[in-house]
């Protein structure tokens, strides 16, 4: 949530998947970080993803979190994770990815001894890129099937995403051409939570962008098609542990810091 501190604490890199998981995987992604004086709390608000994740602190798969959720950052480390893309993980799991959904699961006990032989080979494996193989080499093992619900939903998801005139689930089924039983239920078993939930983080996002930029918030409440500014400001807050007023003042005070070149800090 805080764009130009988390760049004095941190490096994070993406990195793409091989075309033969691209259907499945968004991408790779490893932030590492050294010699770190103080802790480093850094806050995240959750897309409509699942993602496998291994540190030393925990090698996990993490369903949707619907809340906002941080992890804090001591002396030196590193996590590799996997952004799946929406409804990407489905080829992964025998059952609805909403049996997932606010939980995490620790990879040996979804994959067994070989997710534990996994999670070892990773951790003991000091390049960052040599890891991503690792990751990439087990996850091809798994000889997942091309799914074209998995890419219908993929795409419904994105044009939630990209498209900020879409406000409310009917407009989204209609583009579907699906009754809005039936995109509720596809959403709860491809993407883990239903597509209310999408499209509300998703304006959420845009939200906390624009009030990043300094957006007047009524004018963003209208646009974003909330009710009135008050829903707008409970649902910024449950989501980004602050309220927007808060955080556009946190983003002034990271801009003027950012310009000065002068260090940042921030939870």
């Amino acid at each position: 949530m805080d764009p130009y501190a988390g760049l004095d604490a941190f490096d994070y890199v993406r990195q793409a998947p091989s075309p033969e998981l691209a259907a499945y995987v968004e991408h790779f992604w490893v932030v590492t970080w050294t010699g770190l004086a103080e802790p480093y709390e850094q806050r995240i608000v959750s897309h409509p993803t699942v993602n496998m994740t291994i540190t030393d602190d925990f090698h996990r798969i993490a369903g949707v979190i619907r809340g906002g959720f941080s992890y804090t950052m001591r002396g030196d480390g590193r996590v590799l994770g996997v952004r799946f893309r929406p409804g990407g993980f489905r080829p992964f799991l025998d059952g609805p990815v909403s049996r997932l959904t606010g939980r995490f699961t620790e990879i040996g006990e979804m994959y067994g001894a070989a997710g534990a032989t996994l999670v070892g080979r990773v951790l003991a494996e000091p390049g960052a890129r040599a890891a991503v193989a690792l990751v990439e080499r087990f996850l091809l093992d798994l000889e997942p099937r091309r799914d074209p619900v998995a890419e219908e939903v993929a795409a419904l998801v994105a044009m939630a995403e990209g498209d900020v005139s879409v406000t409310r689930v009917d407009e989204l089924a209609a583009r579907a051409g699906r009754s809005m039983r039936s995109l509720q239920r596809l959403f709860r078993d491809y993407v883990g939570v239903g597509p209310k939930w999408v499209i509300r983080r998703f304006r959420l996002h845009e939200a906390a962008e624009r009030v990043y930029r300094g957006l007047d918030l009524a004018t963003l409440a209208t646009e974003l098609g909330y009710t009135d500014q008050a829903h707008l400001t409970r649902d910024f807050t449950a989501a980004v542990g602050m309220s927007p007023a808060a955080y556009a003042q946190l983003a002034g005070s990271e801009r003027r810091a950012a310009r000065a070149g002068q260090p940042t800090s921030g939870t």
